[in-house]
Formats: C-alpha cells, structure tokens, sequence
C-alpha cells in the first residue's frame, strides 16, 4: 500500500501574532471606546431576521450597527442621563 499524503487543515495558524488579530485597522465604534457594552438577545421570526439583514447589506453596514442606531433614535438619552 502506499502511504496517504499528510493532510492539512482547514486553515493554517499565522506564525506572526500580529495576523491572528484580523480587524487591527478599524478604529473601535464610538459606543465601545466609549465605556461598557452590554448584549441584548431578542427572538424575531425568521422572516423578520431575513429583512433585517438585507436591509442592512443594502445600506452597507452591518446589522448591529443598522440596530443600535435604530434604538439609539427610538430610545434618547434623558436629562440628567448619561450617554
């Protein structure tokens, strides 16, 4: 018989460390540099979902950010409230 050929992986490991970071050159949003972010998980419908996120590919961002700005309009900071 003859032996198999070694296999790779799906994907190999950067040697450089600074590789393993993929976003390095994005500043951070303005909410995260700001402080703290907590999540927020909601159920919707699948068909919901699926508007949601050709939306937010038609409009060029992702669906997150499509979102927080939604609630950041529907929900303003109070007096006396900080951002």
């Amino acid at each position: 018989m003859s032996e198999r050929p070694t296999r790779r992986g799906f994907a190999a490991r950067p040697t450089d460390p600074e590789h393993w970071i993929k976003a390095a050159d994005t500043p951070p949003r303005a909410e995260a540099a700001a402080g703290f972010t907590a999540r927020l998980t909601i159920d919707v419908a699948p068909e919901l979902r699926g508007r949601i996120k050709v939306a937010a590919f038609r409009r060029g961002i992702t669906v997150a950010d499509m979102l927080r700005e939604l609630l950041a309009r529907e929900f303003p900071p109070t007096d006396g409230e900080s951002s």
